[in-house]
Formats: C-alpha cells, sequence, structure tokens
C-alpha cells in the first residue's frame, strides 16, 4: 500500500512545471505568518518572489496579462512549510528498502523479514523502522527470531529512532562481533542469557556490525534523493533543514538541483566526516539558492526509547545513566573551529543530562555571543534549571512535535513521574522566550506536515489517545504551531528575511492544503490533502 500511494503522489507531482509569467493565487483563505496582517485574499508571485499580498481586486491590477490564475476554489494557502530536522537520504532509502515502520509485534517483524527473504534470495538484508514500545511481546527483537525468519542470511534492522540495531547470528559473525567484544566508547553491546551477543547493538556499537551491509551505491542515493525530494513536495514541504550530511550526498543533491531534478530548499548541516568545507569557509550555497550549507551536526546522546539518552538521574525502569557519544575535546574543537568561520552548530541532545551538557559546552564556545544561532536537536528532556538557557543564550529548540505522541506511551517508565514534566515542553519553551523549530526527524518519523502540526496543537496520538502523562498544557496555539513550522525554521537557517512567510519581497513559497489547518478539528487535520506546493515561484506539485 505504501508503495501504491507513493507511485499516485510522485505521478501526481510535476517538477518541470515552471512558468514563465506570473501566479496569482486566490479563491481561498490565505494564512500570511505576518502578526499585523494575517489573513489576505490574493498572493501575487513574480520571478520567484512574492510581489503582492493583499486584495484580490490589487492583485489583478498588477497581474501581468499572461498571468497563471489559481484558483483556490476553498483550498488554503500557508507560508511554506518547513520540516526543521530530517534526512533525505534517508528518506529516500525508507522507500527503496524493507520498511518495518508498521510493525506491530515480535511475530510480525519475523513474518516481513521472512517474506522479503523470499522476494530477495540473495544478498545481506537491510531494513529500518521497527520500534518495539507498543509490540505485545514487550522486548527488542534478536538474532535467534531474525535466524528464524532467514537462517544464515546476514540481517541488519534499524530501531526507528536510528540508535539502535538488530543483527542476525550471520551479521555478528561475518563483523566478527563475539562475547568477548568489549562495548566501544558511546555504545553498548546487549548480551543474552548465554552471556553472548543477542543481536542488540546501541548507539556506537552500531558501527561494528553497518559494514556487513554493502552501502548503497551513488546511482542509489542519487535515486533515494530525488525520491525524497518528490515525496516531500507532494506532503506540501517546501524545504527542510538535512541533517547529518556526507559530502558525497551534498555532492549529488548540487547536482540534482542544477539538473532541475530536485526543487526543494534544503539547508545542510555536515556530519563532521564530511565538514571540512563548511568549517575552511563557512555558510555557502550553490547556484540555485535552493542548496545551502549551513554548519556542522553533532551527537551529544543516545534515544530515550533504547535508554541510550544522557540522564541526570538513572532510568526509572533500568540502570544506567545512558550514554555520551562525542568526547569533550572533540565537540569543543568541533564548536571552536565552526565559529571561527560563523558556521552554525546543530547537537543532538535527548536527555536532560544530554541537554546541560550540550548548554555548557556551547556557552564555553560562545562565550556570551548570542546571536549565533546554534541549535540543540530535539531538545526532548529538559530540566527546570536549564530551561531559560535556551532564550538567554540565543539557542535555538528544534524540536519534533510526533516524537511527544510516539514517546509518550513508554516515556513515563523511562523517566518516572517525578521529572515527566521536563518532556517535550514546546508550550514551556515558547514561554521562555526560546525559538521553537518544528521538524519531524524522518525517516524516524513519517515526515508529514500534517502529523507534526496535529501533535503540537492536540498533543494526542494519531488515533486520539492520551492521558494525564501526556501533559496537555505543552500543546501549543495553532498560530503558534504555523509559526513554529514556517518561520522559525527560517530564523533557525539565518533566513526570516526571505522567507518564513507570505509578504511582498520574500521568495515565493507557499503550501496549499484542501482545508483550514487554523480552524478544523484536530482529527479532520490529518485527513488534509496537498493541493499544490510552490518553492521559488515554481509549482512543484499540484493535485
Amino acid at each position: 500500500m505504501r508503495r501504491i500511494i507513493l507511485a499516485a503522489l510522485l505521478a501526481a507531482t510535476s517538477l518541470t512545471t515552471a512558468r514563465a509569467g506570473d501566479l496569482l493565487i486566490h479563491g481561498g483563505p490565505i494564512h500570511t505568518g505576518v502578526e499585523s496582517a494575517p489573513g489576505a485574499e490574493a498572493v501575487l508571485i513574480r520571478d520567484r518572489t512574492i510581489l503582492f499580498v493583499g486584495d484580490l481586486k490589487t492583485a489583478k491590477s498588477k497581474a501581468a496579462k499572461d498571468a497563471r490564475d489559481v484558483d483556490l476554489k476553498g483550498a488554503t494557502a500557508f507560508p511554506g512549510f518547513v520540516d526543521a530536522h530530517a534526512h533525505l537520504t534517508g528518506i529516500g532509502l525508507r522507500e527503496m528498502t524493507l520498511n518495518l515502520d508498521t510493525t506491530a509485534s515480535v511475530a510480525e517483524l519475523v513474518a516481513a523479514v521472512k517474506a522479503y527473504a523470499q522476494a530477495h534470495p540473495d544478498g545481506a538484508i537491510f531494513g529500518r523502522g521497527w520500534i518495539e514500545t507498543h509490540w505485545p511481546e514487550k522486548r527488542f527483537p534478536n538474532r535467534i527470531d531474525l535466524d528464524a525468519a532467514a537462517p544464515g542470511r546476514v540481517i541488519v534492522l534499524q530501531r526507528a529512532d536510528g540508535h539502535a540495531m538488530v543483527a542476525s547470528s550471520a551479521a555478528l559473525a561475518a563483523a566478527g562481533v563475539t562475547a568477548m567484544t568489549p562495548d566501544p566508547e558511546g555504545g553498548k553491546i546487549l548480551k543474552g542469557p548465554d552471556g553472548g551477543p543477542d543481536g542488540m547493538m546501541i548507539d556506537h556499537a552500531q558501527s561494528l556490525v553497518r559494514n556487513v551491509i554493502p552501502p548503497p551505491s551513488d546511482a542509489t542515493r542519487r535515486e533515494a534523493l530525488k525520491k525524497a525530494g518528490a515525496l516531500y513536495a507532494a506532503r506540501g514541504w517546501t524545504g527542510l533543514g538535512n541533517m547529518s550530511v556526507d559530502a558525497g550526498d551534498l555532492k549529488l543533491l548540487t547536482a540534482l538541483a542544477a539538473e532541475k531534478a530536485f526543487s526543494l530548499r534544503v539547508d545542510n548541516y555536515m556530519d563532521p566526516s564530511g565538514a571540512a568545507e563548511v568549517l575552511a569557509r563557512g555558510p555557502f550555497e550553490d547556484s540555485t539558492g535552493l542548496i545551502r550549507t549551513r554548519g556542522i551536526k553533532l551527537y551529544m546522546d543516545g534515544a530515550l526509547g533504547s535508554r541510550g539518552a544522557a540522564l541526570l538521574e538513572p532510568y526509572s525502569d533500568a540502570e544506567g545513566l545512558g550514554l555520551q557519544l562525542t568526547e569533550r575535546d572533540k565537540g569543543l574543537a568541533l564548536m571552536k573551529a565552526a565559529r571561527a568561520v560563523k558556521a552554525q552548530v546543530a547537537m543532538h541532545a535527548i536527555g536532560d543530562r544530554g541537554n546541560r551538557m550540550t548548554l555548557d559546552w556551547f556557552g564555553e564556545t560562545l562565550a556570551g555571543d548570542t546571536t549565533a544561532r546554534w541549535r540543540i536537536e530535539h531538545a526532548q528532556i529538559v530540566a527546570d534549571s536549564d530551561l531559560p538557557r535556551f532564550s538567554k543564550m540565543g539557542v535555538i529548540a528544534s524540536m519534533q512535535p510526533s516524537h511527544a505522541i510516539g514517546d509518550l506511551y513508554f516515556a513515563p517508565a523511562r523517566l518516572g513521574q517525578a521529572r515527566l514534566h521536563e518532556g517535550y515542553r514546546w508550550n514551556d519553551m515558547l514561554k521562555s522566550g526560546a525559538i521553537v523549530a518544528a521538524g519531524s526527524d524522518a525517516p524516524v518519523e513519517v515526515g508529514d506536515p500534517r502529523i507534526e502540526f496535529y501533535a503540537a496543537v492536540y498533543r494526542h496520538s494519531l488515533d486520539g489517545f492520551a492521558n494525564a502523562d501526556w501533559h496537555l498544557d505543552e500543546a501549543v496555539s495553532r498560530t503558534q504551531a504555523l509559526k513554529m513550522l514556517t518561520l522559525a525554521p527560517a530564523y533557525a537557517a539565518f533566513a526570516e528575511g526571505s522567507r518564513g512567510t507570505l509578504e511582498a519581497g520574500k521568495k515565493a513559497d507557499v503550501t496549499v492544503f484542501d482545508r483550514d489547518l487554523m480552524i478544523v478539528p484536530p482529527a479532520e487535520i490529518l485527513k488534509a490533502q496537498t493541493v499544490l506546493t510552490v518553492v521559488d515561484g515554481v509549482v512543484v506539485f499540484e493535485r
């Protein structure tokens, strides 16, 4: 069904619908994102730029005779939605490999691997997307499960959060992982009753088995980037913050944009292994202006679900304080190099200890500079005493609303009641004066603007569940949610002057849904359909 839906979206998408002349959008509610003038009758676009926003009569008088007239017929236009944190290559690869994000049990995972193995009888098997927190078995999968699904095959399946993976016995053998293999720094090899590895590799331990899966070729990665771009345009995204990017993928992405085979705005934050150019010259962009490289992406800790998030006090349901993934001296050296060329630092931090350490390192490096707009990615669990530091230091809280409505099924067990209020505190962040830029972390999550908007304003599961543990007081208003998904991501990438709202003089990025997300009941938000996506004045998706 996923592939059928994707095929339909791609069939409806045209990346070559650029049209000379003006584009006049009217005929439905238009939310500008501008406090002083939040609504308009029409938007007139010329030469990739918004020429006029206001009443229809004036817009028509300014439009060229050959202007393309786009009658919304009651649909609703917004400033272009931007996913502040995603992984573009991973989004495309998810559609090209074994996708396990709807797997509901260990038994279903085994069945899915078995079916995939039968359809692909040769070679290693890689998949991702599983998450065990809702499974009836109440446990991680292990090598015995994978061996039963496809005996003798090399199998590696990554957890949805990207911070853990499970490997088959053949994969462990190929990697040389035995009972005597020590845990790497920042990682953990889970053990079975016999004392040997049970197949679960946490955080940096994943590196021990990752190489048994052949890396995707440049051709495969190029195709993945194209698929991701088309899919995101079809969902209504006009751009994204692309995290943990390697130099090869940046080169492919730049080439695709130059060929007009990719048309979203992308702000790249490089993996340290591919960060040499940005650390040498500072932020830069390609010839199209769509592909910008802003800085580097680092990791302080792991994920809450796999108990890798760094906590100030032990987990409530297990021993340990989580994992620190970046060594202090290395992290500070990279930060100082970034600051020297005015590159941004985006640091992954989940746990309250991880966030505190990140704020400490930022403070030590920036030495009182509040203008750098460095970012903490996720900022999921933040201690009360650390919350005001975001605003005071000018640190962006790059948060993903959908994480909360998935994690809050298991977060109470991981954290306990005394510190549960520290989690996913979007409203507290905004009240403190911090900038909150919202995203999805796809392919960890689906990567759907409707889900992120719904989660931000309603804070219920997709089927409407919530209880007292979910702290519904952390939901935000619809106006705040719109800003979190439009202007705030622009600000977080030093682009608020050119995008993020529908105003004359700004880049022409527009998202249109068939219903008004600002007024429909919460459940209706999830049913909205993308009608039109405009990037840089070009229609990149039209239903």
